[in-house]
């Protein structure tokens, strides 16, 4: 079981490539400076309707707007994603991450069109938020826990973070609630409590 619990290949490597974009695009220029951002990838809605750029929606999820932003959301990633990876398994794992990621671009998306009040956005907390909420998801499942992670904690955490975002600047809350939204339904969708004890004695 032990082996088990250190077997989440897919977190390490989504924060490895999260970190090397980041120092490749360090050498290159400043991260801190959206047009910078703009130039290589990040989502900014104008582009993505005008322009079709819609892979603005999924690049985005890989660039940070500087060292500290990037080093947040990565050990959020680590901790977070670590548990949800063990507990569902790596491929349904990549697709939470990827789907709550592109579920809070979407939203932001669209909250923008409304409000009409556009801006230059990136960063992996949609796919992030997505993976808590997959993990309140497990948790409720499971009697108020997963593994060591409570879901009165989870709770407690995402209300933190909401508030800090909607009471601080330049935070795209749209996309953390799409993303937390998009995982609690991908974790309805993709996980099935029995599989809990099989995959304790013959996982691989």
């Amino acid at each position: 079981m032990k082996k088990n619990r250190m077997n989440a290949p897919c977190t390490i490597i989504l924060a490895a490539i999260n970190v090397i974009v980041f120092f490749v695009l360090s050498l290159r220029g400043m991260t801190e400076n959206g047009m910078f951002l703009l130039e290589h990838g990040a989502m900014y809605v104008p582009k993505v309707i005008e322009d079709r750029e819609i892979y603005r929606l999924f690049t985005s999820m890989f660039l940070h707007f500087g060292f500290q932003h990037l080093m947040n959301n990565m050990i959020i990633l680590a901790l977070a994603g670590w548990n949800l990876e063990i507990e569902i398994g790596k491929i349904r794992f990549l697709l939470i991450y990827v789907l709550s990621g592109l579920g809070g671009n979407v939203l932001s998306a669209w909250w923008e069109v409304i409000t009409a009040d556009y801006a230059i956005s990136a960063g992996a907390s949609g796919a992030i938020f997505g993976i808590i909420g997959a993990l309140l998801y497990i948790a409720i499942r499971n009697h108020g826990r997963i593994g060591e992670i409570s879901g009165r904690g989870l709770i407690f955490m995402i209300v933190i973070s909401l508030y800090y975002g909607f009471s601080s600047g330049g935070v795209d809350n749209m996309a953390h609630i799409g993303g937390l939204l998009t995982g609690f339904v991908s974790g309805v969708l993709l996980y099935w409590k029995h599989n809990r004890k099989s995959r304790a004695c013959f996982d691989r």
